[in-house]
């Protein structure tokens, strides 16, 4: 009988022991992600506005870059303007550029003649920003887009024709120029040079 009740009285205590440690797990959890709501919230009038700004801040490289925020704003053909949003330098090894093209004209324009002239990167990169270089004044360097052993660059490709009003977002990736410089010389066919600032 003492046997019984002694196996009872332990599992009674196991069970209680149990159920204090998850209790006191789900509070630790629990106040964890308060914490990090509150933060969320005081930053921000709208706690729902800032959860889904952090969400969407995520989805791709191409989205990070704030529309709102124009390192320069270079005329091109027939009303074509490049707007250059960011220049950012990645922990990879790497600059990307980002912005978007937009069409000020009255017609619909093709987005082609942006490819550069290299014939290997005109064939596999039709209708792209693959032609920009970037000029590292202080080194007397020029960098192109980077592409794979297929000759396929990192950048956008497959531009469709941009209707009046319209703009279409691009992106290129560069090799890093020396972290000691954080101004290029930019350059797409069919635009004017920019100079630009490289932030990170």
């Amino acid at each position: 009988m003492s046997i019984r009740r002694t196996a009872k009285s332990r599992r009674v205590v196991a069970a209680v022991s149990m159920a204090a440690a998850l209790a006191f797990v789900v509070t630790g959890c629990g106040g964890d992600d308060g914490g990090k709501t509150k933060d969320a919230g005081s930053s921000s009038s709208k706690p729902s506005e800032g959860d889904k700004g952090s969400g969407s801040g995520d989805t791709a490289a191409g989205d990070k870059a704030d529309p709102n925020a124009k390192l320069a704003e270079v005329k091109g053909r027939d009303g074509l303007l490049l707007i250059v949003n960011e220049v950012k330098r990645d922990t990879g090894g790497f600059i990307t550029v980002s912005g978007e093209i937009k069409n000020t004209g009255t017609v619909q324009l093709n987005a082609s003649g942006m490819e550069g002239a290299e014939s290997a990167i005109v064939a596999k990169n039709p209708n792209s920003v693959a032609g920009a270089t970037l000029v590292d004044k202080v080194g007397k360097k020029r960098y192109y887009v980077l592409r794979d052993t297929d000759s396929r660059c990192l950048c956008t490709t497959g531009m469709l024709s941009i209707t009046p009003g319209q703009a279409t977002p691009v992106f290129m990736q560069f090799p890093a120029t020396p972290a000691t410089n954080n101004e290029v010389d930019f350059t797409l066919p069919g635009f004017a040079t920019a100079s630009l600032k490289i932030s990170g």
